[in-house]
């Protein structure tokens, strides 16, 4: 599912609200979400699971071309944990699943 797919499904669900309606809808939760993350706070959607940003320290690499030592600098990495409920639904339906044939 991708972003079209979601404003399609709250458009069809919600008889009243737009596609329109529905993008702008969509497109204020996620730049809430977003401006939240960058400025350092947690998104918890209950049932479905939370966002938060995990900080990767500095490291030493390698530049894999010339194998020389670099110096990576300090990251900010979104990071996501489903939820319980969320992490069931989904191995519930992993149980259900039909194999497909290769």
């Amino acid at each position: 599912m991708n972003r079209s797919d979601l404003i399609d499904a709250i458009a069809e669900r919600f008889a009243p609200l737009t596609r329109h309606d529905a993008d702008a809808a969509v497109r204020v939760i996620l730049d809430t979400m977003t401006h939240a993350l960058a400025r350092g706070h947690r998104v918890e959607v209950r049932d479905f699971g939370r966002f938060a940003i995990k900080r990767r320290p500095p490291r030493a690499g390698r530049n894999p071309s010339t194998g020389q030592a670099v110096s990576v600098p300090e990251k900010h990495a979104p990071h996501f944990k489903p939820g319980k409920a969320l992490r069931e639904a989904v191995n519930g339906a992993a149980d259900n699943a039909v194999e497909r044939p290769a």
